[in-house]
């Protein structure tokens, strides 16, 4: 194991943060990169990067590993440096209120300029060459503040990755995951290993999201040029939602890393012969097809279904009580799917989102994802 330093630009006299990043194996074959808590108060995933971390020294040792994992538990150190009023704010940079999980580079657009003349007939050479076009881009970039360093520095690390996983979670929720709908024959059985309570697909969700940033450059890359250059997809990238912000423990971690590795071993980059594969708990679905639930004025939430559970077309999801009036509000879901994820808070303001719940049908368009 080999543990790397990178340093991110000093916002303030006195002060300076780094990424630490921790590489198992020798490298020369499949590179996989897991990264936990870039909202820095979801914090399930870091716990289950330490467990993972723990197994891949166990299992370097033995000499089980095909290639190169790395895993980097902090991602976000701007982040869990905030606190206000006792309470860790890491979902937004408190300067610029940025979401740290937006504004990516967009990898093919980087690589656009350059990358045509660079392809040929063969599928693996213009993955490499594709992978050398995007490191020379990155390397290129001159970050203006710390939090445009510690997304550069995050991707950097990760642009090679043949399979990236980050780690995630929701306020109150199932374990869940979102990726590339080209991906899904790919990460359905890191699906069944996690028992992921839904499967969320998007090609875009708009934002340049962390995991979408691996994933959807190889899809316009293949559309652009695939009829004249044979192009493969080249990452399979993967946001991973570890339950709820509360669902930190030992026994979570643990399974949660022994799943990740039993997908490894499925992938052959640890070797083994890998678990079967457990059942799907639901099919995957449409991230267009998920139904936000919001309230139509403020009041007390009182939920009537627990998350993780499948909710029938109108089915009542939650009232929203107003002690003041005596007005009860029932929100019923329109769509049949699984609420997979809901407000942590018991308080509703008029038009806040208060669940979710993944429909087959899309039925939106545009920003996908919230805030």
């Amino acid at each position: 194991m080999q543990t790397h330093h990178h340093p991110l630009i000093a916002p303030a006299l006195g002060t300076e943060r780094h990424i630490t990043s921790f590489h198992y194996g020798t490298g020369g074959a499949q590179k996989v990169y897991v990264q936990s808590s870039l909202h820095a108060d979801e914090l399930p995933g870091m716990l289950a990067a330490w467990v993972l971390r723990r197994k891949l020294a166990e299992l370097e040792a033995a000499g089980r590993i095909r290639g190169e994992i790395v895993v980097v538990p902090v991602a976000n150190p701007i982040g869990l440096g905030q606190h206000w009023l006792g309470h860790l704010t890491g979902r937004f940079e408190s300067n610029t209120a940025q979401n740290f999980n937006r504004n990516f580079h967009n990898l093919a657009a980087l690589v656009l300029p350059v990358i045509e003349e660079r392809l040929g007939a063969d599928a693996d050479a213009n993955r490499n060459a594709i992978r050398a076009a995007m490191g020379e881009a990155l390397a290129a970039q001159k970050p203006k503040t710390e939090l445009d360093s510690q997304r550069l520095a995050l991707q950097r690390l990760s642009f090679d990755a043949d399979i990236v996983l980050d780690l995630h979670c929701d306020w109150e929720a199932a374990l869940h995951i979102y990726t590339n709908p080209e991906l899904w024959p790919d990460v359905e059985p890191l699906a069944r290993y996690l028992d992921a309570k839904a499967s969320l697909l998007a090609l875009n969700s708009v934002g340049n999201p962390f995991d979408e940033i691996h994933s959807f450059c190889w899809s316009e890359l293949r559309e652009r040029f695939g009829k004249r250059h044979p192009i493969p997809l080249g990452s399979i990238s993967v946001t991973v939602e570890l339950r709820s912000q509360r669902d930190v423990s030992y026994e979570f971690a643990e399974r949660d890393a022994q799943g990740i590795v039993d997908y490894l071993v499925h992938r052959g980059v640890i070797e083994g012969e890998a678990p079967p594969l457990p059942p799907l708990a639901y099919p995957a679905t449409p991230l267009a097809g998920t139904e936000p639930l919001v309230a139509p004025a403020t009041g007390v939430i009182v939920f009537r279904a627990e998350h993780g559970t499948w909710i029938e077309a109108g089915a009542p999801v939650a009232d929203i009580v107003n002690p003041l009036t005596d007005e009860v509000i029932t929100l019923r879901s329109s769509v049949s799917g699984v609420m997979y994820a809901r407000h942590s808070t018991r308080f509703a303001t008029a038009g806040a989102e208060i669940a979710r719940i993944a429909g087959a049908r899309p039925i939106r368009s545009g920003a996908l994802l919230s805030l």
